[in-house]
C-alpha cells in the first residue's frame, strides 16, 4: 500500500492542534446545547407537566447518548491508534465494524420504545398527564432513534482522523433543522396540527437524521484515510471486543448518569413536581458549560491516542496541560453566569414564582461543583484515548453512585430541598480527588515510561 503522509496530529503544534481540532466541535456542540434549550423552552410554554414528563425522559434519552457516544469513544481511539501505527487496513476494520454497532444499538432501542416506554413512566410518577406526554414524546425518540447512533458514529470517524471541522456541519444541520420544526410541529403553524410533546420528539428526530445523512456523505466524499466498504468485509469478533475494550465503560460510566437522574427524580418528586422540572432544566442549561468542556476533550482523544501510538510523550504531556487549563476557564465561566444571573436564565423557561425560587437555589448550589469540575472532564478523556476506560468508569461510578445519591438522599433528610443540591458539589469534590490520583499514575507508569524509551531510542 502507498505510504501515506504523517497526519497532522503527529507534528502541528500542540496548542494549534487542540484548538483546531477541537473548535468545530465546540462550536457544534453549542448549536447542540442550543436546541436542547429551544426544545425544553418551547415545550415549557406548553405546561409545566410537559416539561416535567420531558425532564423524566431524560435518562433514557442520556442513555441512548451513552451507548452512541461510548461505541464512538471506542472506535475514536482504537482508529486513531492504528493511524498513528500506519496500519490502514485494520483502521478501515474499525471504522466498517463501527458503522455496524451503530445500526445494532438502534435495534435495542427500538425495542425499548416499543415495549417498555409506559413501564418507564408509570415507575416514575402517579400524575396520569405526566405519564401521557411523557409516552408521546419518548416513544418518538425511542423508535426513530436511527439517527443519533448514526449521526454520532460519523462524527467519530471525521474526528479520528482530524477532520472535525466537518463535525460542526453534522450538528449545526441536526440543530437548525430541530429549530425551524420545533414551532411548527409544537404548536402547529403554517398549517400543520399542534402536535405539542410528540412534535417536539418528531422534530428532534428529523434533525437527528438529517445530521446523520450529512455525516454519512461527508465521510464517504471528504474522509480519504479511511474506507467504510462491506466488500470483502468479515465480522471481527476480536475487533469488536477491542473496541467496546476501550468504549464499554464510557457507555457504563454514562449510563450511571442515566441511574443517577433516575432516583434524583424520585428524591426531589417526594418535595414537589417542580424540583423534577427544575433539575431538568439545570441539565440543559449546565450543557451549555459542559459541551464545550465535552468538545475540548473530544478534539484531545485522538491527539493522545496517535501520538501514544507514535511514542511522542511530550506531545501528549503538552496537549493534556492545555486542555485542562482551557477546560478549568470555560467552567468557571460558567459558574459565574449560573451565580450571577439564576433567574434570567429560569425565565427563558418561563418560570413560576416557586419555580424560580427551586431553580434559584439549584442553579447557585450545583454551579459551585464547575469549580473542578473541567478537570476531571479531561482527566477521564485521558484515561479513555490511552485504553484506561476503567479508570473512567470507576470514577463515574463512585462519584455519582456511590457519593453523589447517598449524599442527595442523606441531605433529603434535612426536609429542606435546597440543601440536596449540595450533593453535586460534593461528588464533584472527590471526583476532582480521583481523577487527580489515577493521572498521576498514568503519567509516572507510562507517559514518563514512554518518554525514557523514546529517549534510550534517540541514543
Amino acid at each position: 500500500m502507498q505510504e501515506i503522509k504523517e497526519n497532522k496530529m503527529g507534528y502541528l503544534p500542540e496548542k494549534k492542534l487542540l484548538f483546531t481540532m477541537s473548535l468545530p466541535i465546540i462550536i457544534s456542540m453549542l448549536v447542540q446545547s442550543i436546541y436542547n434549550v429551544v426544545d425544553s423552552i418551547f415545550v415549557s410554554r406548553i405546561s409545566e407537566d410537559a416539561l416535567t414528563a420531558v425532564s423524566l425522559s431524560f435518562p433514557i434519552q442520556n442513555l441512548m447518548i451513552a451507548v452512541g457516544v461510548g461505541t464512538g469513544v471506542g472506535v475514536n481511539a482504537l482508529l486513531s491508534r492504528y493511524l498513528g501505527m500506519k496500519e490502514y487496513k485494520r483502521a478501515n476494520s474499525v471504522a466498517t465494524h463501527g458503522m455496524l454497532l451503530s445500526l445494532f444499538s438502534y435495534l435495542i432501542f427500538f425495542i425499548i420504545g416499543l415495549l417498555f416506554v409506559d413501564k418507564f413512566f408509570i415507575s416514575q410518577t402517579d400524575s396520569q398527564i405526566v405519564r401521557d406526554f411523557g409516552a408521546d414524546y419518548l416513544s418518538v425518540i425511542a423508535l426513530f432513534s436511527i439517527g443519533v447512533f448514526v449521526q454520532i458514529t460519523c462524527e467519530r470517524l471525521l474526528q479520528s482522523t482530524g477532520l472535525t471541522l466537518y463535525t460542526m456541519f453534522t450538528q449545526m444541520t441536526g440543530a437548525l433543522v430541530n429549530i425551524i420544526l420545533d414551532p411548527i410541529l409544537i404548536f402547529g403553524l403554517f398549517g400543520f396540527p399542534a402536535l405539542n410533546v410528540k412534535g417536539a420528539a418528531i422534530a428532534t428526530v428529523i434533525g437527528q437524521c438529517s445530521g446523520a445523512v450529512v455525516g454519512l456523505i461527508l465521510n464517504f466524499v471528504k474522509n480519504k484515510e479511511i474506507k467504510i466498504s462491506l466488500k470483502n468485509f468479515k465480522l471481527d469478533m476480536t475487533m469488536i471486543f477491542r473496541i467496546y475494550e476501550i468504549g464499554l465503560p464510557s457507555i457504563v460510566m454514562s449510563s450511571i448518569g442515566s441511574v443517577m437522574v433516575f432516583f434524583m427524580n424520585k428524591i426531589l418528586i417526594l418535595f414537589t413536581q417542580t424540583a423534577v422540572a427544575v433539575l431538568g432544566v439545570m441539565f440543559k442549561l449546565q450543557s451549555f458549560i459542559f459541551m464545550p468542556v465535552f468538545g475540548l476533550s473530544n478534539g484531545m482523544v485522538p491527539i493522545i491516542a496517535y501520538n501514544y501510538g507514535a511514542r511522542k510523550p511530550q506531545r501528549i504531556k503538552n496537549t493534556i496541560k492545555i486542555a485542562i487549563i482551557a477546560a478549568s476557564i470555560m467552567t468557571f465561566v460558567g459558574f459565574l453566569i449560573f451565580q450571577i444571573f439564576p433567574d434570567l436564565l429560569l425565565s427563558l423557561f418561563d418560570a413560576s414564582k416557586d419555580m424560580k425560587e427551586i431553580g434559584r437555589a439549584c442553579l447557585r448550589r450545583v454551579s459551585l461543583s464547575y469549580l473542578v469540575v473541567g478537570f476531571s472532564i479531561v482527566a477521564v478523556s485521558v484515561f479513555q484515548s490511552m485504553g484506561h476506560g476503567f479508570m473512567a468508569l470507576l470514577e463515574s461510578f463512585l462519584r455519582q453512585l456511590i457519593v453523589l445519591l447517598p449524599s442527595a438522599y442523606l441531605l433529603s433528610k434535612t426536609n429542606v430541598l435546597e440543601n440536596v443540591w449540595y450533593s453535586f458539589f460534593i461528588a464533584e469534590i472527590f471526583a476532582a480527588v480521583i481523577s487527580f490520583v489515577f493521572l498521576k499514575k498514568i503519567y509516572e507508569k507510562e507517559i514518563n515510561k514512554l518518554d525514557k524509551l523514546k529517549q534510550n531510542l534517540d541514543k
